[in-house]
């Protein structure tokens, strides 16, 4: 996701609401670990958030990348900073047992004299236990303060920009899953027809490539589906079960995740009870996704709609989406599940997840949507039903 998909102006908009937010919480300095964060700030990209690496935004001046040296001319390119603000600790560093990177980022913040008020992403997938142990050996404890979702919570609605690359990961999808949809029958190796999902996500369409998504494909089968976040094996597709698979296109980083169900021969009838409930949620979601309307109300359509099919669901039943990298392509803020009453905004966007696991079968058909005056709005356009697959 090169800096050059945004103007300037969008990336300025973008430090002055993330600066707003630290003048709020007491943060001089924020050190970003967060890999999404770090692009949405500086358009960084690069598998590189295996090792140590961050954007340092001071309350005043321009943002600095701090990474590992073979990863700074990928910030040169990616990003839209001058080359006098990136930053490199030694090669030598790399999972070394007697000195860590973030030495060097103690130096480098001490250079600037940004040793006080520091805000650290403390839960994070790419902030380490041994990284804030330097810190605070450093500077002390109380220089440190949680800035977990900081950056996120400013992302959470999508600028014009944002959602055009967020339909594009859409068209993607729904070519993903007829791919899906063409190739499945009985007898084929489950790991067979997701290789040709995730080539198909990848070869994209004329005019539109694909990119890596932040999660493999999910894929469950039969008594498989009762567990949620099962990928695949090699097992042939077999009929009486059920199969769901969640994928995502990707564009530019930005995802449009969505997942249906297929049927080999006649679904029983428990399935198809299941089907009309998740199908009738969702249409009373996206009645209800407004402006002004909070999370749980939404979450809530959801939750009567399986009642009155006599299921009970105890889990979330979604999450914001957009800009995301391994291992997740939720952004950690928001749930729509009772209790969350945070208040819905245009142009927020979420991934919708009616899905029902019973001991004996799974069943899920989502939707990513962006939160409309007129309700939500699919970000994808592809059939809904349930997919059977006559023997």
């Amino acid at each position: 996701m090169p800096a050059s998909d945004f103007s300037r102006a969008e990336y300025a908009g973008r430090i002055a609401k993330t600066r707003s937010a630290m003048a709020a919480q007491g943060i001089d300095t924020l050190l970003v670990a967060d890999p999404s964060n770090m692009a949405w700030l500086t358009g960084y990209d690069g598998w590189s958030f295996y090792v140590p690496q961050m954007v340092i935004l001071p309350a005043e001046g321009t943002p600095l990348w701090w990474g590992r040296t073979q990863d700074k001319a990928g910030a040169a390119q990616t990003t839209w900073l001058d080359a006098s603000d990136l930053h490199d600790w030694p090669e030598e560093h790399v999972q070394h047992p007697d000195h860590h990177p973030v030495e060097a980022l103690v130096t480098l913040l001490r250079d600037h004299g940004w040793t006080r008020n520091l805000g650290v992403e403390m839960d994070n997938y790419y902030y380490s236990a041994a990284s804030h142990r330097v810190l605070e050996q450093a500077f002390g404890r109380e220089a440190l303060s949680d800035a977990t979702g900081l950056v996120n919570w400013q992302r959470a609605v999508k600028s014009s920009t944002e959602l055009d690359m967020m339909r594009k990961a859409g068209r993607l999808t729904a070519h993903m899953h007829s791919v899906l949809r063409e190739g499945f029958r009985e007898g084929v190796p489950k790991h067979e027809l997701v290789a040709q999902v995730q080539a198909a996500g990848v070869a994209g369409l004329p005019g539109l490539p694909g990119d890596y998504p932040a999660i493999a494909p999910i894929a469950p089968s039969g008594r498989e589906a009762s567990a949620s976040h099962i990928t695949w094996n090699d097992r042939p597709l077999t009929a009486g079960e059920a199969t769901y698979f969640e994928v995502s296109g990707c564009f530019r980083r930005y995802h449009c995740p969505a997942s249906r169900t297929l049927y080999l021969g006649e679904p029983p009838a428990d399935i198809r009870r299941a089907e009309a409930a998740v199908l009738t949620a969702i249409e009373d979601a996206f009645a209800t996704a407004r402006p002004g309307v909070t999370c749980e109300e939404v979450a809530a359509c959801v939750y009567e709609s399986f009642a009155r099919a006599g299921y009970v669901k105890a889990n979330r039943t979604g999450y914001p989406i957009g800009l995301s990298y391994p291992p997740d392509w939720g952004e950690r803020t928001m749930s729509l599940r009772p209790g969350d009453t945070t208040p819905l905004q245009e142009n927020m966007t979420f991934h919708l997840m009616p899905g029902l696991w019973t001991p004996d079968w799974g069943l899920a058909i989502t939707e990513s949507f962006v939160v409309t005056p007129e309700g939500g709005k699919p970000l994808a356009d592809m059939p809904r039903d349930l997919v059977v697959k006559p023997l």
